[in-house]
């Protein structure tokens, strides 16, 4: 992402989403909590789903430093696989 300001937010629904700051586009990231993790957060909710969107945008930083491994196709004989 680039250096523009973001802003979590929480929804309507009570959903928490992550957009652009003073944009009211879609957001660009939304997190859902099932009713039973809501019950476990509390209050917290907000909190974990910032270190959420923390870890996510630090994996986009990160991304450019990933090589993609090369693809080796393999011979698989698939005669010789039981499925259970």
């Amino acid at each position: 992402m680039s250096s523009e300001t973001y802003e979590i937010i929480e929804l309507s629904n009570g959903d928490v989403a992550l957009r652009r700051a003073g944009h009211k586009d879609d957001p660009l990231v939304r997190i859902h909590f099932s009713a039973e993790s809501l019950d476990f957060l509390r209050e917290h909710k907000v909190t974990i789903a910032r270190a959420m969107l923390e870890a996510g945008i630090e994996a986009v930083q990160d991304i450019n430093a990933l090589e993609p491994e090369p693809f080796e196709e393999e011979d698989v004989d698939l005669t010789e696989h039981t499925i259970h």
